[in-house]
This record gives structure tokens, C-alpha cells and sequence, in this order.
């Protein structure tokens, strides 16, 4: 979907940070697996572990926005922009980009005053961890800045193509993904996984 330097780089970035919450989301699994198993066989329990799911959840989700903004995977809903002609579709992509992008905006800035808030009145978790909010919310937010400068990113892109005539490269990059667009990226995977495969039984 992008080629030039800031849109690699963000790519990149998003990537690393959906692969960080899946590692969190595994961990906490683990530790999920752990504190079910004490708590039957010895009586005994880790306290905690579901306010640190609350925080993985939440810091997960956040920096996973990033990643399927840059796969088209947020919902739209596309009953009737697929029907209409590539001239109409462009200006509503373009729309519709900028619309997500004032929204990761604003959530970014709710996300820092709830930031600000809590560092003034240094509030702490009312849980057995009295866990420094600042500590998870931080983290929170910059999940929701990656989002924000991504989804912004992309608004100017959007408007770039259109305001250059590129309707067509901008529906191709903003057009909600369709069967054949999730089929090409498998039969992709598949290949790099086969060659990956392919390099790994060659011999030193």
C-alpha cells in the first residue's frame, strides 16, 4: 500500500507494535494459565492478574489500531460505496480518512489530559497492586500517538492523491478490502513462507 520512506517507516512501526501486543496478549496467557492452575491444586493466587489484563487489553488494542489501519482492516461499512463509480468513491475515501484520522486525533488528546490528570493527583489502582496509573496509561497513549500520526499520515496522503488527479491509486491504497485484495495477501504470505522454507533446508 506504501512505498515512499515515511510510509515504510510507519509500517515498520506498526508492525513492531502489533507483534509487542501479541507477546503481551501471550504472556498474560501464560500467567492467566499459571494463576488458574495455583488457585485449584494450592490454594493460592498471584492477586492481580486481572488488573493486568485490564492494562495488556487496553495497551494492546491501542497500538494494534496502527496495524490494521495500515491493512484496511477497520470496519467500513460499504453497502453502497463499492457501487459507485471510481470518480464518486475517491472524494469519500479521501472522507473517509479524515474522518478516522479526527478521531484517532481527539482519542490522542482525551488519552493525554486522562494522562495529565492522573500524574497531578498521582493516582494509583485501588486494587491489592495499587498499581501508578501513570505507569499503564502512559503506555496507553502511545499506542493511541502511533495511531493518531499513522491515521494523519495517511489523511495527507489521501489528499495528495486526489488534489494530483491519482483517483485510481487512491481507491486501489482506500478502498475497503475486498475478497480478492485478502486472497492475494494469502497467496503472498504463502509464497514468502514457502521460500523462507525453501532457504531454511538448503545446505551450508
Amino acid at each position: 500500500m506504501l512505498t515512499q520512506k515515511p510510509y515504510r517507516a510507519a509500517h515498520r512501526l506498526a508492525h513492531v507494535a502489533a507483534i509487542a501486543a501479541g507477546y503481551a496478549a501471550l504472556g498474560l496467557s501464560g500467567l492467566i494459565t499459571f494463576e488458574v492452575i495455583a488457585r485449584k491444586l494450592f490454594s493460592f493466587s498471584l492477586q492481580g492478574v486481572d488488573e493486568l489484563g485490564g492494562y495488556v487489553l487496553a495497551i494492546g488494542v491501542a497500538f494494534s489500531f496502527a496495524y490494521a489501519l495500515l491493512h484496511r482492516a477497520h470496519t467500513r461499512v460499504d453497502v453502497l460505496l463499492m457501487m459507485l463509480p471510481a470518480a464518486l468513491r475517491a472524494p469519500l475515501n479521501v472522507l473517509a480518512a479524515t474522518l478516522l484520522a479526527a478521531f484517532a486525533t481527539f482519542m490522542l488528546w482525551r488519552g493525554v489530559e486522562t494522562l495529565r490528570e492522573t500524574l497531578e493527583f498521582g493516582s494509583r489502582a485501588s486494587t491489592p497492586l495499587q498499581t501508578p496509573l501513570w505507569i499503564p496509561q502512559s503506555l496507553w497513549v502511545m499506542g493511541l500517538a502511533v495511531f493518531a500520526a499513522l491515521a494523519l499520515l495517511l489523511a495527507g496522503r489521501a489528499w495528495s492523491l486526489l488534489l494530483r488527479g491519482r483517483g485510481t491509486t487512491l481507491n486501489r491504497e482506500f478502498d475497503p478490502r475486498s475478497t480478492d485484495d485478502e486472497l492475494d495477501e494469502a497467496r503472498h504470505d504463502y509464497a514468502n513462507d514457502k521460500h523462507a522454507a525453501t532457504v531454511g533446508r538448503t545446505p551450508v
